[in-house]
């Protein structure tokens, strides 16, 4: 039996007009929804129709005719093409797939849709997801490949166009960009298709990591251990330069929590608990499924808790712990300040840093050293890899992967300790 419905008026093209952006939906009948997706833009005609047990699919019809252009659907036609669609799949001799409609500029549009609605939601304002730009960058513009319908698509074709991504690329780039497309065509399966398609083997053997990558370079993650002194250095240099220590309060909590830079511009005032000289630090956004917690409580030194006290004592409870000045730009060289704000991307923060660490001598050294460091200070310390994980919102597999070498110190020191004399 079909879900119970909520329909809105979409016959028209004035009703239409004063919807705000969304999916909205109207039965044509007990089982066959016609749906209209409301963009910037204008919108779009889709149709899901009911299986069983509480399954539907879905899939695409064309432009719908908020604007007058040729091929533009009006309600009329749309519902027409919806029917027909639908009949089309029910007669079909083997009711394996519904791939051949939906393409892959298809797929990857609609999950780029999901993603800005998600990290908008998270973020409270309109926002543009990672995947927007990595995937309009490096698939959009493959006008072959996206003009394929999924049903189509060879793990050739994939192969192709994985080997043609720039050179460029690190290799942490090029593995984002390519599990985002993965994810973009299995969505698109699942929602479009029987599971027993040979779509999602395809995508599966077409995108799959290399057999043989490149050796890594373990050197890498190496240079960005950094000793006690060289932190403690960082954090006076950017006490020293940064003008109304907002760099340094940032600085100074990467190195003291472990935690990503994403974590910490989510951090409120109220989250720094003084009386139990801790931070609750939000967990990462990593992963598609939700957590079994919103927090990780990091302990703080009183040198920590007494360096965030200007930025604590008087301020709202809800207010962002970390913020900035937000600069507007009045001539070719000249900025003002407009107003303060939480900090929102990485970039942000590279002039600066690239400022101090310049001025203490380290050499390739970026921000995520200080996380770097922290997991092996635990590690080192002899903690339980379960614990350190736990406090740096990560995997014990992770850990495992690529951290061995301390692990192995570790253990040594600890086996060593148990070394008896026997002769």
């Amino acid at each position: 039996m079909s879900k119970n419905l909520q329909e809105t008026q979409l016959s028209s093209r004035s009703a239409r007009q004063s919807l705000p952006e969304g999916t909205y939906w109207r039965g044509l009948d007990a089982n066959v929804h016609l749906g209209y997706r409301r963009g910037k833009r204008g919108g779009k005609w889709l149709v899901r129709w009911y299986l069983s047990a509480g399954k539907y699919k879905q899939a695409p019809l064309g432009v719908a005719d908020d604007t007058i252009a040729a091929g533009n659907l009006d309600f009329q036609a749309a519902s027409k093409a919806a029917r027909e669609l639908v009949s089309e799949y029910r007669n079909r001799p083997s009711q394996d797939t519904l791939v051949e409609v939906v393409t892959v500029g298809q797929a990857v549009h609609e999950y780029i849709e999901e993603r800005n609605e998600r990290d908008s939601l998270r973020k409270g304002l309109p926002t543009k997801s990672d995947a927007h730009y990595k995937l309009t960058s490096h698939v959009l513009n493959c006008k072959d490949l996206c003009e394929l319908p999924l049903g189509k698509v060879t793990a050739a074709a994939l192969v192709k166009w994985k080997k043609g991504l720039a050179a460029s690329l690190k290799s942490t780039a090029r593995a984002r960009i390519v599990n985002d497309f993965k994810a973009a065509l299995n969505r698109a399966i699942r929602l479009h298709e029987a599971p027993e398609s040979r779509a999602s083997l395809i995508v599966k053997n077409g995108l799959a990591a290399n057999a043989d990558p490149a050796p890594r370079n373990t050197d890498q993650r190496e240079n960005q251990i950094l000793s006690d002194d060289d932190i403690r250095k960082l954090i006076s240099t950017a006490k020293e330069d940064s003008e109304g220590r907002d760099f340094y309060f940032l600085v100074l909590l990467l190195a003291a929590t472990g935690a990503r830079f994403s974590q910490l511009t989510r951090i409120l005032v109220r989250d720094v608990q003084l009386d139990k000289a801790r931070v609750l630090v939000p967990v990462s956004h990593k992963g598609s499924t939700t957590k079994s917690v919103e927090f990780t409580a990091v302990p703080l030194g009183n040198d920590i808790l007494d360096a965030l006290r200007p930025i604590i004592e008087g301020r709202p409870s809800t207010a962002t712990l970390l913020e900035r000045w937000r600069l507007r730009q009045v001539s070719q060289f000249a900025w003002e300040r407009v107003d303060r704000g939480p900090w929102k991307t990485p970039s942000e923060m590279l002039r600066n840093w690239n400022a101090i660490v310049k001025r203490c001598g380290i050499e390739r050294c970026v921000p995520y050293a200080l996380r770097h460091s922290s997991i092996v200070r635990g590690l080192v310390a002899g903690q339980p890899i379960r614990m350190v994980a736990a406090a740096h919102d990560t995997s014990v597999a992770m850990i495992e992967k690529h951290y061995a070498r301390y692990i192995i110190d570790a253990h040594e020191e600890l086996r060593a300790k148990s070394v008896i004399r026997l002769a």
